[in-house]
């Protein structure tokens, strides 16, 4: 997938490819722009409790932090959103700069959907999507793993062919 070429990760987007990333990309701003719900697992997940144990100063070091946490988070999944071609395949050139954005959109990403699929550290990935598979192939289940595989393999390469840009 990512390439090294001279000092940019590059990578050949199918049409598929665009979409999921463009999905995937805004659902993430759609849920951070939409009014986030802390009691909603994912938004937890996104924005963990600093002092656990401690609700009262979390909620305080939440009401320092969270806006600029939150527009980061919008940024970054807007770097993917503007890189992508707009309809249809093509080529992704990014600089070390716009790669580390991709990175941290695609682990916010990966984040959400393995909160909303149940996945833990725990999980064997392989045999969760075997067993969705076998039980229902055509389940919605079966394609939300199979974009959060798609992704863990999409940041796997990133960030192999990042360490060597300048």
């Amino acid at each position: 997938m990512f390439r090294r070429n001279g000092g940019q990760c590059v990578a050949t987007f199918a049409v598929d490819e665009v979409r999921v990333l463009r999905k995937v990309a805004g659902e993430v701003v759609g849920l951070l722009t939409d009014g986030m719900d802390h009691g909603d697992p994912v938004v937890s997940r996104l924005f963990p409790d600093i002092y656990p144990d401690r609700p009262d100063d979390s909620a305080e070091f939440r009401l320092y932090t969270e806006g600029e946490l939150k527009t980061a988070k919008i940024d970054t999944a807007g770097a993917i959103l503007a890189a992508l071609p707009d309809d249809g395949p093509g080529e992704v050139r990014l600089d070390g700069e716009a790669a580390e954005a991709w990175l941290r959109a695609i682990n916010d990403a990966r984040l959400a959907m393995g909160t909303r699929l149940d996945i833990g550290a725990d999980t064997d990935l392989s045999e969760e999507l075997e067993s969705a598979v076998v039980h229902d192939p055509g389940s919605s289940r079966v394609f939300q793993l199979s974009v959060y595989a798609y992704l863990g393999y999409l940041q796997e390469s990133l960030l192999n062919a990042l360490p060597e840009i300048k």
